[in-house]
């Protein structure tokens, strides 16, 4: 038998598990909670015993022994800015997130849940590829505006498990190639992977419109927006993410559905699912920048990376800088468990987390 890992990847409704041997996924289950339960807790880490008691009511009720199991995997949460890769969760990791993050999130739940299934059966539990990766350089942290430096957030979990997926197929290490990569989801964000390195990136708030977020809008007209008194901050909040891209548009953050809509001739939705995909592609141009144009491939990657349609409209613009390959999927699940199987494997180190 190979390495058994769980996986663990909270969400705002539901908690995803998924169960890998030797790198294969054998189970996978979205356990979904109900708002009625949801609103009984003031703060995310108060779900805590909840989502805990699920998941293992889970597990006891399908005739898994958990102590089975090699290794426990969460989804990286809101901590202080890290490092890419495998962190093993300790005390000073789980105080951080219960008692001082930097957001709530639900993520923060994922490396709670896993410490306490992996201490209960003498394993170790880890985080892998957290959202707050930050590898930047130096110089691509100017933003312009010293009171708003820029920050790394991206889908860095499955952007750069396809970069490692993309050299493993070339038959090259991670860390000889670079990569540009954009995460097409509900929102999207592109990543430059330089030698291993994430060194740059746009984030779904600086870069191209997406289904649900507006991305980079005219700063003065949105200093106007927010005091002309029209709108509460809320509201202005949701128009930037939530009922922004497609969604304030088309009024759907479907792709398929805006693809029906052009299918029935609709012209506009034409015209904004075209504008997607130049902005898209503007942003794989501006990052391929950082690499003076030596782009080993280029990555399309994310839910909306199914739509043929979609990732053709970007390879005509984006395939002179360098080959383009279509790698769908959110992937998150396969990412963390097979990021941990590396590690048990000896093929990558774990880091300690310190503050």
């Amino acid at each position: 038998m190979g390495y058994r890992i769980l996986a663990i990847n909270p969400g705002s409704t539901s908690t995803k598990i998924a169960l890998y041997e030797d790198g294969q996924e054998i189970l996978v289950k979205t356990l979904d909670h109900p708002v009625s339960e949801m609103e009984k807790y003031d703060r995310v880490v108060d779900q805590f015993q909840m989502r805990r008691d699920v998941v293992l009511s889970f597990l006891k009720d399908n005739g898994f022994d958990a102590g089975t199991l090699d290794a426990v995997v969460g989804r990286g949460g809101m901590l202080p800015p890290v490092k890419s890769g495998a962190y093993r969760v300790n005390e000073l990791m789980v105080n951080r997130l219960r008692n001082n993050p930097v957001l709530e999130h639900a993520s923060n739940l994922g490396a709670l849940i896993a410490f306490e299934i992996a201490s209960s059966i003498g394993k170790n539990a880890y985080i892998y590829d957290s959202v707050k990766v930050d590898e930047l350089k130096d110089v691509a942290r100017i933003s312009g505006m010293p009171e708003i430096p820029r920050q790394s957030t991206s889908h860095v979990l499955n952007s750069r498990a396809m970069a490692i997926k993309a050299a493993k197929k070339h038959g090259r290490n991670y860390t000889d190639m670079n990569f540009i990569v954009a995460h097409m989801g509900g929102g999207v964000s592109l990543s430059v992977y330089e030698k291993g390195n994430l060194s740059d990136i746009i984030s779904d708030d600086e870069g191209p419109f997406s289904p649900e977020r507006s991305g980079r809008v005219h700063c003065r007209a949105l200093v106007d927006l927010c005091f002309s008194g029209k709108y509460s901050r809320k509201e202005v909040s949701k128009m930037l993410s939530g009922n922004g891209g497609l969604k304030g548009y088309l009024g759907t953050t479907d792709a398929r559905e805006v693809e029906r809509m052009i299918e029935d001739g609709n012209q506009e939705a034409q015209l904004v699912y075209e504008a997607m995909a130049y902005q898209i592609a503007k942003g794989i141009g501006e990052l391929s920048t950082v690499l003076k144009g030596r782009v080993d491939a280029i990555i399309l990657t994310g839910g909306i990376a199914y739509s043929k349609k979609m990732t053709d409209m970007i390879r005509e613009r984006v395939e002179f800088i360098a080959p383009v390959e279509v790698m769908p999927g959110e992937n998150e699940m396969e990412s963390l468990a097979l990021g941990v199987l590396r590690v048990l494997k000896g093929l990558e180190q774990s880091r300690e987390y310190t503050e």
